[in-house]
């Protein structure tokens, strides 16, 4: 099974070009924090950094006068660093490539009564013919407005229910598998990470609109999800192995597909097209990207059609029945097996679907982004309830929302904590979920 995915992954890499150096960092979680030469090093408040050849450099005062301990951070293109100015009042942040990034400037940091001159204390920077830039701010009087705590609210809201339907699109398929299976499969993680390594392949590497790059991603998971089946997992059905051993094959499982990513694709981080979409206005508080409305409209109508092939369908009847009573639904004449192969061709595009999705949200695909959701998949599932896809998908909702709008009082690499916190206090009093049955546990 392995060799087959490196095969494919071999095959991708006849169109993809020598990876370029990447950011070690993502989401913000490990952002490393870097100094200038001069100062950073008395004052002990930066941690160490690798240099590079690219960098962003200034210097800070007001009134002539130097200020140190300012912070200054910059964002963009997966990568994300701050450090403070030294006495001196210079500054340097050294990024890892090329390209434009947000530089902002905490002006908790200035002295009172002091701001950062124009609409925000952020702004764009980017390189231009030669591998550094010197950035020039300019402080005034004033205070500056802040988003109100209602606005804020919305859009975290907003971007949750985003980030749960995302996360539902990989859900259902886990839910599904263990319906079907009984199977808690830890594979789903790299089964979202190849939708994302797919879409690079596709979108970046062969520049193909992602109109094309979409549907092609799809397909390229559903056929991944029927190569798993038929190599791995019929076999072991075959052979009757119990459910903690084949919860155990899927553990090595992924790490070998993790690191098969890993050697194919480089330990970098690479943006999809449009990453950085501005967004646009859309009502009161509410700002949206166009790739914002892409992902939630496009997971809606998914999850619709989901619905409907379960609820409508007789291959989805056929999966509910089988989920309920597999033994029975054996006996009624359903074919087991072909159901679950269906099972996991689902899964499997769904999960490419959600890779791409979820490369777009974080922003960036890494070999092993799907392990940082892989938690927060199975949070869903166990909070809406085993075995069951209108489970997954309530459980979802749930845990995206608490993920964004824990954010308002959690620092932003704490926010996973909230979520697997209400997650432990709801089974405590519903130990078989939102939608689950009791007859399920145990």
């Amino acid at each position: 099974m392995i060799a087959l995915v490196s095969a494919l992954l071999a095959a991708s890499m006849l169109f993809m070009a020598a990876p370029a150096a990447f950011a070690d960092t993502d989401g913000g979680a490990d952002a490393a924090t870097t100094s200038s030469s001069e100062g950073d090093s008395e004052d002990g408040g930066a941690d160490e950094q690798e240099v590079t050849d690219f960098f962003f450099a200034g210097v800070i005062k007001y009134n002539a006068d130097p200020l140190a301990g300012v912070a200054v951070s910059i964002k963009g293109n997966g990568f994300e660093a701050e450090t403070e100015t030294d006495d001196t009042g210079r500054w340097t942040l050294y990024v890892p490539e090329k390209g434009t990034y947000e530089l902002t400037v905490d002006e908790e940091t200035l002295p009172d009564g002091v701001i950062v001159d124009g609409e925000s204390a952020s702004q764009e920077v980017e390189f231009a013919l030669s591998n550094r830039v010197i950035v020039n701010l300019f402080l005034g009087e004033g205070v500056r407005e802040t988003t109100s705590f209602v606005d804020q609210l919305v859009e975290r809201v907003i971007n949750g229910l985003n980030f749960g339907l995302l996360l539902a699109l990989a859900a259902i398929g886990v839910s599904l598998i263990f319906g079907t299976m009984n199977l808690t499969n830890f594979a789903h993680a790299e089964m979202v990470t190849f939708g994302a390594v797919m879409a690079v392949v596709f979108g970046v590497s062969l520049a193909l609109p992602m109109w094309l790059t979409i549907p092609l991603v799809v397909i390229c998971g559903a056929i991944f999800g029927y190569l798993m089946d038929v190599g791995l997992w019929k076999p072991l059905r075959k052979r009757g192995m119990g459910i903690v051993p084949l919860m155990i094959v899927s553990i090595g499982f992924s790490f070998a597909l993790r690191y098969v990513f890993l050697f194919f694709f480089g330990g970098g981080t690479v943006q999809l097209p449009n990453a950085g979409a501005p967004k646009i206005q859309i009502w009161g508080p509410i700002q949206l990207s166009s790739i914002d409305m892409m992902s939630m409209g496009l997971s809606i109508v998914v999850l619709v059609a989901v619905a409907f092939w379960l609820l409508k369908t007789r291959t989805g009847k056929a999966t509910r029945a089988i989920s309920d009573n597999p033994s029975l639904a054996a006996a009624s004449g359903i074919n087991v097996d072909r159901v679950i192969r269906i099972v996991w061709i689902l899964a499997s595009a769904l999960a490419a679907l959600g890779g791409i999705l979820w490369a777009y949200f974080r922003p960036g695909v890494r070999w092993d982004m799907g392990v940082h959701i892989l938690l927060l998949i199975f949070a869903a599932v166990c909070l809406g309830g085993l075995g069951t896809a209108f489970g997954a998908l309530i459980g979802s909702i749930v845990v995206g929302l608490l993920v964004e709008v824990s954010t308002l009082w959690l620092p932003s690499d704490l926010k996973y904590v909230g979520a697997l916190a209400i997650l432990i206090l709801v089974l405590l009093f519903r130990p078989q979920g939102i939608l689950g049955r009791r007859e399920r546990i145990g």
